[in-house]
């Protein structure tokens, strides 16, 4: 049985047995059951005006030319999104920041030793692509904030360059101390791996993508099939993102024409080695060269090659040359001012720059939030009106690392904190599976959303065919609760969008939404990244494309329209139970797993078991983990636990009743669950980088892009940091107390 079939055999098991069914006559999260019945009307005439056509016609116009920051068609592109918001009616204007943002002037890269080689560091034209000849307007392969360097070295195959492979480097006897290091993609976020290599005396970092992760082994690639050819380039930033995002030279403020700005050497998150990346076709030549230690079995890819560590013999030569410049950058901002409660804000926000021509990242998303601010002033022009504002957001320079979105937070930040609700992000999407991250006190609430959205391609609500996906392909645990609870589990978000500032800056509630797992390809980054491409292997109809518009919109709508805002404390106690269990676990396992191995030491038995080959060499013994008293995070878990089921209570009892609150009570209650949120981030931040607040949530300092719960606690065990993490126990315990108590206020207001 092929996947496609399995998979519909399990949505139809679901459909029969969900613990979910029967949801549609159900009172929305904040809504009587009259309003519920008008709400679900208006979200039909939404739905009905929706017109995929608007989609692909808008793609065609906003990816015709590359757009990346600064340059002419970025600036079009935004005065386009600009006069659409303002021909549907919305207070529309762009407001411009002044980032920094390099671009490269030289390139060169050419092994010397043991034979010559240079690097073509080239995209060729394809004639299936109608867009891949613009050279001219293109922006070469290069990774943003690499600084300018000459360099020569040999090279060290370090796997993905993350801090476990430099672990297994040591074993080894292998040091990068001025070397350069070759990487592959994958494994975490890409600026981590020149960070890690300079935290271990590397002088150089070079990126490649390997064809087992992104290329032939996945599939036919393109123009026949979707996946990187052998001359695609990913290109990137290496911004240290996990410090701060957004414009390296105005931390905490917004990057206005006159900001104060620190000198570019002074700025930490910019990385101190200079980094390129490179096509599968130029790696081949430098990896073949390559002796020393063969790679362990699962640092191998699949070029036609035996994989060795090195150090060289082969020896390069990097020299690297950036015009440093300060760039604009255009946010568009739309609004539809609320009619009731015009300080409390629904924002919602896609960007609008790429690397290149960019169809499907960011552009995808960019029109499926068109068509749904479309459809949203649709409805104003037939009378209704939100009862609280909307402010539809397309962001420039996101690419670079989130700079267009980050500066706008900044400098609206005395304004967000006070009348920010919630943001919902997108960002790239394709056809397939609805996935959903976001602050947990919403996901009670996606999770009915996403009931109500109906999947294109099976019939059935999205919902329903995400479930069946974590049934097929998930984890034993993931399996059973997808079976048995009522709410499909949403992701936590860590970075990589635009919703980071909001989150973990500013402490708004986030969700970050989107459809894909059936379109899987190699144009990431790339100049392939286009409509050609997107037409044949992203969304050919667009049609999750109006599935994203109606899940978003549901969501927007929902938000601007509900009597009582949709916040629920008991899903998000269950998750926090997770992570304290989490982290408590974690110790645990680096307790045993330290014992073992200074044992393995000590008996002199560590070599046997890991090098039949007699190539490691014995580690030094590591300090021994102490027990640590999680006790103040229990205790806070069980009196959060109690409030939430309180509050839950109250307000069942309020709606059954048929009791209304007045308009003052709803505003006055609605700040206080908005405000929820914010209880949950510390004006110092995390350690070692305040400007993220956020105590439950946070980009992992070593992994980037991935999430990190509990970060202040979870990070301190991972690097061994014994005296911290008895200082940010308690430190999440108070923040988890005070969130309780923002509870207990929402519910005195309702019990009134």
């Amino acid at each position: 049985m092929n996947l496609r079939k399995m998979i519909l055999l399990f949505v139809t098991m679901i459909f029969f047995t969900s613990p979910t069914l029967s949801q549609s006559d159900k009172p929305l999260l904040g809504f009587t059951a009259d309003q519920s019945k008008a709400q679900r009307q208006l979200e039909a005439k939404f739905d009905a005006n929706l017109k995929s056509d608007n989609l692909r016609n808008w793609m065609k116009q906003l990816s015709a030319h590359p757009h990346h920051v600064g340059s002419p068609h970025g600036k079009r592109n935004a005065e386009m999104i600009a006069s659409l918001f303002e021909s549907w009616g919305y207070e529309t204007e762009i407001e411009v920041f002044h980032v920094l943002f390099p671009t490269p002037k030289l390139r060169l890269l050419e092994m010397i030793e043991p034979t010559h080689y240079k690097a073509a560091l080239f995209e060729p034209e394809l004639k299936e692509d109608a867009t891949s000849g613009q050279v001219d307007e293109q922006l070469p392969s290069y990774n943003a904030y690499s600084p300018d360097g000459d360099i020569t070295g040999e090279l060290v195959y370090v796997n993905y360059g993350i801090t476990a492979d430099y672990e297994e480097l040591e074993r080894f006897g292998i040091d990068v101390k001025g070397k350069i290091v070759i990487a592959r993609y994958g494994g975490s976020w890409r600026g981590i791996k020149p960070k890690v290599a300079a935290e271990k005396g590397a002088i150089g970092c070079i990126l490649y993508s390997d064809p087992i992760n992104d290329g032939y082994y996945q599939g036919d690639v393109y123009p026949k099939g979707s996946f990187k050819n052998e001359h695609g380039v990913q290109r990137g930033s290496v911004e240290d993102m996990p410090l701060y995002p957004g414009d390296p030279l105005t931390p905490g403020i917004g990057a206005t024409k006159n900001a104060k700005r620190l000198e570019r050497k002074n700025a930490p998150n910019l990385v101190k080695i200079p980094v390129l990346p490179i096509s599968y076709s130029d790696a081949l030549p430098l990896l073949k060269a390559m002796e020393g230690p063969v790679a362990p079995s699962n640092w191998r890819g699949a070029l036609p090659i035996t994989y060795h560590i090195g150090p060289g013999p082969a020896k390069v030569h990097l020299k690297l040359e950036f015009n440093w410049n300060i760039e604009p950058a255009y946010d568009v901002i739309a609004r539809i001012m609320g009619s009731e409660l015009p300080d409390e804000w629904i924002i919602r926000g896609n960007h609008h720059d790429a690397w290149v021509n960019g169809a499907d990242d960011p552009t995808s998303g960019m029109v499926a939030l068109l068509e749904e601010a479309r459809g949203v002033a649709s409805l104003v022009k037939s009378g209704w009106k939100p009862k609280r504002t909307i402010i539809y957001c397309a962001w420039d320079a996101e690419e670079p690392g989130l700079l267009g979105s980050t500066e706008w937070v900044e400098h609206h930040a005395s304004e967000l904190k006070e009348k920010a609700v919630v943001y919902i992000n997108t960002d790239s999407y394709g056809r397939g599976f609805l996935f959903m991250s976001g602050s947990h006190t919403l996901e009670k609430f996606i999770n009915q959303v996403a009931r109500d959205v109906e999947d294109p391609q099976k019939g059935i609500s999205v919902l329903k065919r995400a479930r069946a996906l974590r049934i097929m392909r998930g984890s034993a645990e993931s399996r059973r609760e997808a079976k048995n609870r009522a709410d499909l589990r949403i992701g936590a978000l860590g970075s990589g969008s635009d919703y980071t500032p909001f989150l973990q800056h500013l402490g708004i509630a986030s969700l970050n939404l989107g459809y894909g797992g059936e379109n899987r390809g190699g144009e990431y980054h790339s100049i392939y990244d286009s409509f050609d491409h997107y037409i044949r292997f992203g969304d050919p109809k667009f049609e999750y494309g109006i599935a994203l518009a109606k899940t978003a919109g549901r969501a927007v709508l929902r938000l601007a329209n509900a009597d009582i805002l949709p916040f629920d404390f008991q899903n998000f106690t269950d998750t926090i139970s997770n992570y304290i269990k989490e982290v408590s676990e974690l110790a645990d396992k680096l307790r045993d797993d330290t014992e073992r191995e200074n044992s393995m030491i000590t008996d002199g038995i560590y070599k046997a078991v890991y090098d039949p080959t007699k190539q490691y060499v014995m580690p030094d013994k590591k300090d021994a983990v102490p027990y640590f008293n999680f006790a103040p995070l229990q205790n806070a878990l069980s009196n959060l636990k109690t409030k939430a089921d309180n509050f839950e209570q109250v307000l069942k009892d309020m709606m059954d009743s048929g009791n209304s609150l007045s308009l003052n009570q709803q505003k006055e209650l609605g700040k206080i669950l908005y405000q929820t949120e914010r209880t949950l981030t510390r004006k110092e931040g995390l350690p070692r980088r305040s400007w993220f607040k956020h105590h439950i949530y946070a980009p992992g300092f070593y992994t980037g892009y991935g999430v990190k719960t509990l970060p202040g606690v979870r990070e301190a065990i991972e690097q061994r940091n014994w005296q911290e993490v008895e200082e940010q126990i308690p430190i999440v315990a108070e923040v988890l107390t005070n969130f309780a108590e923002q509870i207990v206020a929402a519910t005195e207001i309702m019990k009134k």
